[in-house]
Order: structure tokens, then C-alpha cells, then sequence
């Protein structure tokens, strides 16, 4: 169990092959247009639906949708910390930890390993659109458009801040920030397209930032 609790030294080239069988090996990457594309146009199709299709209000819709991509930052908060980060007890937890997380953060330039592959992507979607279904009814029809371009969105920060140079404006705080994570301190800065959460449940890193620039 020792070599579980090992940290890894961050390499900023090359992949790892995490799977001996050439399609499941193929099936965990994809390029991040892939689940990108199909979930904006999940989430218009579904919005489409909600405005021409169910007896909510405009205003509604839109307080549905603005709700559920809140929901999705604290969704994206929580699973980075206690799912991705679940900490390494036992060979098996160890096993999860690092298919699910653990190799990005080891291969973070890997470009293809920046998403859940979409098919295990879409088996997820289905399950939570059928869970909000049954909570929400018909206001499903607006909630989840916002949580999945929340999903959509998240993805594309992740993406650009592992594969582009930080832009020179307010948003380069977060590439900061998830340097911190992955370079500084992996029990901090959770959030990655907000910082929101981190600052809410205090684990928004307290070091000098400028000192990760090096990584950016």
C-alpha cells in the first residue's frame, strides 16, 4: 500500500496506456469536440423542447436553467474533491483513483484524456436526465439544458487550460488555479471553470499563485 500513497511527478508529454485490450484502451480517450459537440446540442435540443413543448413561462425556463448550471458547479466541486481525489486505503480504491483521475494528473498535457470518454459519458447523462425526470418532471426539460452546458463549458476550460497558453485578462486566475492544483497542492482548488465552492468550503490554496507560473 505504500506505493498507493507515492505522489506522482506531474509529466507534461506522453500518455499512458491504461487498458491491455486495444478497444477499451481506444474507448477511454476522445477528442474533447467529441463530448463537447453532442452536449451543447443535447442541451438546445432539450431547451427547444422546453419552450415550444411545456406550459412553463420564459421566465421560468430560464430561472430552471440558470439553476441547473449552478448545480452543475458544485456537481463538478464535489466529484473532483471526494470521487476523483477518494483517498488511495486500499489496492482497489487505489486502482479507481488513478484510472478515474489519477492518470491526468500524471499525463495532464494528455489532450485525449481531458474528457470522459463519451460513451461512458453518455450512460451518465441518460441516468442523471432520468433522476432529474423523475424529481423535477416537465422542469427537467429546462433544469438539465443548464446543468449539461454547465458539463460542455467545464469541459472547455479544462481543455484550454491544459492545452493553450493563459489568456491576458480576468481569466487567467483560472489557469492559475488549477496550476495550483496540479503542480502545488492536489487537496486544493477543486474548481475548475469556478472557484466558487473552493471558496465556500475553504480550499482555495493560500500560497503565492505567482509562483506556479512556470507550469502555465
Amino acid at each position: 500500500m505504500e506505493a498507493t500513497k507515492q505522489k506522482m511527478r506531474p509529466k507534461n508529454n506522453g500518455t499512458k496506456q491504461l487498458f491491455e485490450n486495444p478497444i477499451l484502451e481506444k474507448l477511454s480517450r476522445t477528442h474533447i469536440a467529441i463530448p463537447v459537440s453532442l452536449f451543447f446540442i443535447t442541451g438546445a435540443i432539450l431547451g427547444w423542447y422546453a419552450f415550444t413543448y411545456t406550459a412553463m413561462s420564459n421566465l421560468n425556463i430560464a430561472g430552471l436553467f440558470l439553476g441547473g448550471a449552478i448545480t452543475f458547479t458544485f456537481i463538478e466541486y464535489w466529484v473532483h474533491r471526494s470521487v476523483y481525489h477518494i483517498e488511495p486505503t486500499t489496492e482497489a480504491r487505489a486502482k479507481f483513483q488513478y484510472v478515474a483521475h489519477g492518470v491526468h494528473h500524471e499525463y495532464p498535457k494528455d489532450k485525449t484524456r481531458l474528457a470522459m470518454p463519451p460513451l461512458l459519458a453518455i450512460i451518465v447523462a441518460s441516468s442523471l436526465f432520468a433522476f432529474m425526470f423523475f424529481l423535477l418532471g416537465e422542469a427537467a426539460y429546462a433544469f438539465f439544458p443548464g446543468f449539461i452546458w454547465g458539463y460542455a463549458s467545464y469541459l472547455l476550460v479544462h481543455y484550454a487550460v491544459h492545452a493553450y497558453a493563459p489568456p491576458k485578462n480576468f481569466l487567467k486566475q483560472l489557469w492559475i488555479n488549477h496550476a495550483v492544483h496540479h503542480y502545488k497542492d492536489g487537496n486544493a482548488v477543486f474548481g475548475v471553470s469556478s472557484p466558487l465552492w473552493d471558496y465556500v468550503f475553504g480550499t482555495m490554496a493560500t500560497m503565492d499563485k505567482s509562483k506556479v507560473s512556470e507550469n502555465l
